[in-house]
């Protein structure tokens, strides 16, 4: 065989010239004879400068690429900086890729750089080389990136983002790994550190994070670990666990921690539109799979309410959604205040702030102050942040701390929201013994935002709702009421100001206390017996209130209120915009008593402080009487104003019941 090769060499001479010069040529070449021609066709295709101070190529399944002393001019359109200048960099070529829709560098190891990359607001990237002004999906795909000593920044000008990272390799014996591109690294231990700052939006963050030696980049499904923090002004994430792919996040199983002022200051940096809230800290199992995000083991405090649970979160289209459901063993209602425009004010140092921070929450205060002087909310929804995500929500709340002596028990909501359509129903508040049942709808698919609201008041204890005294008989019986609304606005007190519909309220039979029932009667004579030989539950016939409500404006229909002893007849209304109240109770006794200052009483002024005041002319007419018969008659016959005549009289329940057929059914349980 050897023979008849060399016979055939021989015959063809130039074919061995040619063999013989190929074997040379592999021995010596070098492949920095490449070096110039490689300059000048990248400079002359990109209109950059580029340059390179040593190159080298391994041939193999991957080829391998080593470039050291690299400098790349930027973009005519970007900053006056190079793209980047790095001391060596090394990277493997899949070659089938290379007649692929797009090239394939499996494992990318970079020393000593420093990168810029820009993004303008048309979406042109000045990493992207051959057409620069072509903005859809770049060609290159990276599977790893590996990095030491190495500086990046990076601006998307249409977002107002920047960001800046340096990282660098602790472990010299990963940092030898990554140049050698290891196909298998050990990234069971944290090797490599990143220093992260930035601007959003204005808003300053920063950061630190340890991961192994490489970073998966996109479309491989390798995980690699990471620990490390981020904060965002009195927001703050903590992170420990493992993610996959930093570009396109394609999985992640990590514990999260995350705390801060309010949970509505995520909204710039997640874009989910979550409410306003107290101080939280809050921490769980989040994992990723596909485009679904889940967070299991949830719990932490919102405000000073616990809270446990599950979420998830879907990237999906038109719109992400949003689901969580949540319990609570002890929440406290003043928590919740945030989430319809109420400010809650809270004791302690103030962490330090930003001069910019500073006087936003200096326009803050004087804000809270001017509504300090209102009752109903004043914060403005954000209807956009409606129409931004989906939402199923669910919290069950077994006990609620209250402000006062507030009646409330228990608390359990469900809230959906869906193409910018907010309903709460049910809104189920456990109230006295008995529940307030709220179904309520906040339309922001359309300009002005609409609100319907229905609430149902079910079977309230009045022995829950009066102040238990050793002096006064407890009352009993039930207490019921439906309020019916319905507006316009952009805030709780826009909407009530434009609202119409009705309130009623509706008392059943029961019991209440004897010396209540004479005070309000100013019945000074059986107020001194009662309190002289104890005080007794005297049966309440029934009770009704009716106010119709036009444009925030309430007027009385009927109202009344009957014992056995006393009718009580009311008239007057409020008015929700100007938050005021001009309402009149005028007390008719049904027996004869003496020493009876019968007169109305007014109730006038702010929902923040109302004002009660006795009507002066009935007590003038009964002093002046009084002192005409002193001088007249005899001094004893001053009294003889004051003896009560009790022409008050029974009330027509069931006509009265019949007006508010709503409010009656929550007194009884009815439907």
């Amino acid at each position: 065989m050897t023979t008849a090769v060399s016979r055939s060499l021989k015959r063809h001479p130039i074919a061995l010239g040619v063999l013989l010069f190929l074997i040379l040529f592999v021995l010596v070449f070098d492949w920095n004879w490449l070096r110039h021609p490689v300059e000048r066709y990248i400079s002359n295709k990109t209109e950059r400068t580029f340059t390179l101070g040593h190159l080298d190529v391994d041939l193999g399944f991957p080829t391998v690429v080593r470039l050291q002393d690299v400098y790349f001019s930027n973009a005519d359109w970007g900053r006056k900086e190079p793209m980047a200048k790095v001391g060596q960099v090394d990277f493997s070529v899949s070659l089938p890729s290379l007649f692929a829709d797009k090239i394939l560098i499996p494992r990318l190891a970079v020393t000593n750089a420093d990168a810029v990359m820009e993004m303008d607001k048309e979406g042109r990237r000045n990493w992207r080389l051959s057409e620069p002004d072509d903005t859809e999906p770049g060609r290159v795909r990276i599977g790893s990136l590996a990095v030491s000593d190495t500086r990046l920044r990076f601006y998307q000008y249409a977002k107002n983002l920047e960001v800046a990272v340096d990282a660098n390799t602790f472990d010299p014996k990963a940092a030898d790994q990554a140049r050698e591109g290891d196909a298998k690294p050990d990234n069971a231990a944290f090797t490599t550190r990143y220093a992260i700052r930035g601007k959003y939006n204005d808003a300053e963050f920063s950061g630190e994070a340890i991961a192994g030696d490489t970073l998966t980049f996109q479309e491989s499904g390798t995980p690699f670990p990471l620990k490390g923090y981020l904060e965002a002004g009195t927001t703050r994430f903590d992170v420990d666990g493992q993610i996959a792919d930093v570009v396109n996040l394609s999985a992640i199983d990590a514990r999260m921690k995350i705390r801060g002022e309010t949970l509505a200051n995520l909204y710039p940096f997640l874009l989910l539109p979550l409410p306003a809230s107290p101080p939280y800290a809050l921490e769980g199992h989040l994992k990723l799979n596909g485009n679904l995000y889940t967070m299991d083991e949830l719990r932490g405090k919102i405000g000073s309410s616990d809270v446990t649970g599950s979420g998830t979160y879907e990237n999906r289209e038109p719109r992400p959604l949003l689901t969580a459901k949540l319990s609570s063993a002890l929440l406290n209602v003043t928590d919740l205040g945030p989430l319809i425009g109420v400010s809650k004010k809270h004791d302690g140092a103030a962490p330090p702030v930003s001069q910019s921070e500073t006087k936003n929450r200096a326009s803050a205060k004087a804000k809270d102050a001017e509504t300090d002087k209102r009752v109903l909310p004043t914060q403005q929804f954000q209807p956009e942040r409606f129409k931004a995500i989906d939402a199923a929500f669910d919290l069950d709340a077994t006990k609620l701390e209250v402000p006062g002596k507030l009646p409330l028990d228990s608390l359990n909501v469900s809230l959906r929201l869906k193409d910018g359509v907010l309903k709460l129903e049910p809104f189920n508040v456990g109230m006295g013994d008995g529940a307030l049942i709220a179904r309520i709808t906040l339309d922001a698919s359309g300009e002005p935002m609409r609100a319907d609201a229905v609430v149902d008041i079910k079977q309230v204890r009045l022995s829950r709702l009066l102040p238990a005294s050793n002096k006064v008989a407890p009352s009993t019986g039930t207490l019921g009421g439906r309020i019916s609304l319905r507006g316009t606005g952009s805030s709780v007190a826009e909407l009530a100001a434009k609202a119409d519909g009705q309130v009623s309220m509706a008392v059943s039979r029961g019991r209440v206390s004897n010396l209540i029932d004479a005070a309000s009667g100013l019945n000074g004579g059986k107020v001194i017996a009662l309190l002289a030989g104890g005080d007794e539950q005297i049966t309440l016939r029934c009770g009704a209130a009716l106010f119709d409500v036009k444009q925030g404006k309430g007027s009385s229909s009927l109202f009344v209120i009957d014992t056995e002893d006393t009718q009580v007849l009311g008239e007057g209304g409020f008015d929700l915009a100007a938050e005021r109240i001009n309402f009149t109770l005028a007390p008719e006794p049904k027996n004869p008593g003496f020493l009876s200052a019968r007169t109305p009483l007014n109730i006038h002024g702010s929902f923040v402080s109302p004002q009660f005041d006795l009507e002066k002319k009935p007590l003038v007419a009964r002093a002046v009487g009084a002192a005409a018969l002193a001088v007249i008659a005899a001094p004893l016959a001053a009294l003889i104003p004051f003896i009560e005549t009790g022409p008050g009289e029974d009330t027509d329940c069931s006509k009265v019941w019949g007006k508010v057929p709503a409010a009656r059914a929550g007194t009884t349980g009815g439907k």
